[in-house]
């Protein structure tokens, strides 16, 4: 049987034909070298695969499904806003307790009356600390703890709660804070309270050296680095850090985020094999709010539909994500209970393509019109 595109319907996943399809237009267009790819519905992965090669090389690997990507800034929601959201369901964090009062550096040396004093961890979280967005602090400094002094000692911008502004920095104190909490670096209780039990065994910070070839490379590093950069994470700051941070870091695949997102999806009563009671219905309703100034899009660590959004034009507005700089996505949607997982390394050999923005709207149209 046969659809009216030509589609063979009853081959597994024809459905997802169109949606492969843009995948492949984007190789040809080289918005990125390969791609990873995966969707959960109803609790189950109804589709997993991958397309390209690790470059544009024609005897680059090719990636795989289970291929392990740099996905940058789902560092912020996969390890870092995870970790806050256990912590605050089990009751030890307040997400309005101060930030100086966890980090006292961050506050000692400032005037009485310094903005920095009314940050809260909620501000952290929903980028509205008054803390600026990007900070070269890596041009300045090699070592873990003048860079982390650095950001401690960085001036607010505006008032917080005041300015919605992405922040890296905000969420390098945001993961410290974590951790001080926890009483555990945020790879290690990571590890032990989310992916262990969630079964995410391709999930790290700082991959192994004997596992760095099995990971597609992000760039060609020549402003700093001098070297390609594969294995080892691409965000400048995050490597002075060590490779552990809460803005970025982690390395992951389809399979693992998948496993995440149907636990946050199981939260929503939706029994299946990748649910999970890790967390509590409360927990995510909690951490999927927007939150203030009135118009941003940003909820408690993840993002949410917006106009233009990069998830199309089908998930409601009762959905979560986040993006990569390496050119990773990851939506989720709580009323429809689907995930759609994409991993590539749009940033090779280096940064200056943005087709990815173009492709993650069709990209996710495609998916959610297969369905």
């Amino acid at each position: 049987m046969t659809t009216e595109s030509g589609q063979d319907a009853s081959r597994p996943g024809a459905q997802f034909d169109a949606a492969i399809g843009v995948l492949e237009s984007a190789i040809g267009q080289r918005a990125f070298p390969g791609c990873a790819f995966g969707v959960l519905s109803g609790g189950k992965v109804v589709l997993s695969g991958a397309r390209g090669r690790f470059t544009y090389e024609d005897q680059s690997p090719e990636v795989s499904a289970e291929t392990v990507f740099d996905v940058a800034s789902i560092t912020k929601v996969a390890a870092t806003t995870a970790m806050a959201m256990l912590l605050y369901q089990r009751g030890q964090i307040d997400i309005d307790m101060p930030l100086g009062e966890i980090l006292p550096g961050f506050v000692i040396g400032r005037p009485a009356g310094d903005l920095a004093r009314h940050v809260k961890l909620r501000h952290l979280l929903a980028h509205s600390s008054g803390l600026p967005g990007i900070v070269p602090f890596f041009k300045s400094t090699q070592s873990p703890a003048r860079l982390f002094q650095s950001c401690l000692e960085l001036p607010l911008e505006t008032e917080p709660g005041t300015r919605a502004e992405y922040s890296d920095p905000g969420f390098i104190l945001l993961g410290k804070a974590l951790e001080v909490v926890a009483g555990s670096s945020l790879a290690r209780w990571t590890h032990r309270e989310i992916y262990a039990r969630l079964g995410m065994g391709a999930t790290r910070f700082s991959p192994t050296l004997r596992s760095r070839p099995s990971i597609p490379p992000t760039e060609v590093d020549e402003a700093w680095r001098h070297r390609v950069i594969q294995g080892e994470v691409q965000d400048e700051n995050a490597s002075v850090l060590g490779g552990v941070a809460g803005h970025a870091g982690l390395f992951s695949n389809v399979g693992d985020l998948l496993r995440l997102a149907g636990a946050i999806l199981g939260a929503q009563g939706n029994a299946g094999p990748e649910s999970s009671s890790l967390f509590e219905r409360s927990t995510v309703e909690f951490f999927a709010k927007r939150q203030d100034p009135q118009g941003s899009s940003r909820a408690l660590g993840w993002d949410t539909p917006s106009e233009n959004s990069t998830s199309g034009r089908h998930f409601s507005s009762h959905s979560i994500g986040h993006l990569g700089f390496s050119g990773c996505s990851l939506w989720i949607d709580l009323k429809s209970h689907i995930a759609v997982v994409l991993l590539t390394n749009r940033t090779w050999p280096d940064r200056s393509c943005r087709l990815i923005r173009e492709v993650w709207p069709v990209f996710h149209d495609a998916v959610r019109d297969a369905l």
